[in-house]
């Protein structure tokens, strides 16, 4: 039985984290790729620091408001036809982004590319709930979660090298950084149709044994999760207040995430006078560190079943970072490793925060309150840009912004550290060799 559980996760793993990770990545570099752009934009279209700030954070208003209709009808309708439309969506925003021309035309780009790529990241997360089971989600997700440091090692040289195309065909250098990075989230829309399957028993690529006891897996998790009195309902996890915690913590987190990633780029280049290559390279660096973490606080925390200490530390681990910044703002070398520890922390918190909502959640519930905590905290991604902004042109300083989001980052591990959890369930080193037995739900704090 063991066999038959290695071999069934391993096909899935290959199947659908790989995919899922390269639609991430372009997706975050679709979504952060103007932080690279940001000081010939800035000049091109005559925009203030702040208004620049606010540009960033705007996509995440038209993101918001559409998370839960999104995340309803992918549960309804299936992964594949939806996941395909979102992607083309977006794409196409991404590529139409080329043509802004002032401060108006660039606040509408950033909400209509919120609104198309709406769903996407809550729909992967409810969609591995669909087909890994309990045990080995933290895992998964940050196999999948590390696109997000992978963008910007990877979207930063790429977008250095499209910046360089400037006046090519008469267009700015980032017009083509918007032209051809829209591009390939189109192309992999297609290919979702095929690369997609909506549920377990629907897949073809697994044998008979495979399918069958996947089914039964995650059959019955999910009434384990009903006998348990999870919430199930779309108005139970609107209304639970746990759901609301979570949603809080994440708001700070995005604040943190955005404010970050949004003005990096810029702070490296004003601490160091470098361009180009040189300061994609060096912005690269602080995200391989935290790629390694997240696999290995992942992993980690699947193997304890303990999740909530995991989030808090990471979080604070983050804060830590964005203070010793602030300290090392002088010394360019000090100043990436600084932001390393804090990236470390910043993106290990989420493969982990993302095991937590399935633990309280069920049925139509799941596909609401994944969305509403992502909605709601998504919010913060459109504070973070703005307030880094306006404080970096009140002050004249990235200081005072990077204590602000190091506050946000303590206060997070707090409201995190008071939710009300079972106590850990390590992942057991073997199953049951009844198929007819249900898998154990872990839970942890």
């Amino acid at each position: 039985m063991d066999d038959l559980r290695r071999a069934t996760l391993a096909k899935v793993t290959r199947r659908i984290i790989p995919f899922a990770f390269i639609c991430y990545v372009v997706a975050y570099v679709d979504r952060v790729n103007i932080g690279f752009a940001a000081r010939e934009l800035q000049r091109d279209l005559g925009l203030t620091d702040t208004v620049y700030g606010i540009g960033a954070g705007l996509f995440f208003l038209g993101y918001c408001l559409f998370e839960i209709p999104s995340n309803l009808i992918l549960d309804r309708v299936g992964a594949r036809v939806w996941m395909a439309r979102i992607m083309v969506g977006w794409g196409i925003v991404s590529m139409a982004t080329m043509f802004i021309y002032d401060t108006t035309s660039f606040y509408a780009a950033r909400v209509l590319l919120g609104i198309a790529e709406a769903g996407f990241f809550p729909g992967i997360v409810l969609y591995l709930t669909y087909w890994v089971p309990a045990s080995e989600r933290a895992k998964n997700n940050a196999l999948f979660m590390t696109a997000a440091p992978i963008a910007m090692i990877v979207g930063a040289p790429v977008s250095g090298a499209l910046m360089a195309l400037d006046g090519r065909l008469g267009l700015q250098g980032w017009q083509w950084l918007f032209l051809v990075e829209g591009l390939p989230a189109v192309l992999l829309g297609v290919m979702a149709l095929w690369v997609f399957t909506d549920r377990p028993e629907q897949a073809s690529w697994l044998s008979a044994d495979e399918r069958q006891w996947l089914t039964r897996t995650m059959d019955a998790e999910r009434a384990a999760r009903n006998a348990a009195n999870v919430h199930s309902s779309l108005m139970s996890s609107l209304t639970n207040g746990k759901v609301w915690l979570l949603s809080s913590a994440y708001f700070l987190n995005a604040l943190v995430t955005y404010g970050v990633f949004l003005w990096l780029p810029k702070i490296l280049q004003d601490a160091s006078g470098l361009k180009g290559m040189r300061l994609s390279l060096i912005t690269a660096v602080p995200f391989v560190v935290a790629l390694v973490g997240m696999i290995v606080i992942g992993a980690h925390s699947d193997r304890t079943g303990e999740r909530k200490g995991h989030v808090a530390a990471c979080a604070l681990t983050a804060a830590t970072g964005l203070i010793l910044a602030v300290v090392f703002r002088d010394n360019v070398p000090l100043l990436v490793l600084s932001f390393a520890l804090s990236q470390l922390g910043q993106r290990s918190v989420m493969s982990v925060f993302w095991s937590i909502p399935p633990m309280i959640l069920g049925g139509t519930a799941a596909a609401a309150g994944i969305a509403l905590i992502n909605s709601i905290g998504n919010l913060g991604g459109a504070f973070g840009p703005s307030v880094m902004g306006w404080l970096r042109e009140g002050t004249n300083t990235y200081s005072a912004g990077l204590l602000v989001l190091a506050t946000a980052l303590v206060i997070e591990a707090v409201l995190i550290l008071s939710l009300k959890l079972p106590p850990p369930t390590p992942r057991p080193a073997a199953r049951d060799a009844d198929l007819k037995l249900a898998p154990p739900v872990p839970s942890g704090r």
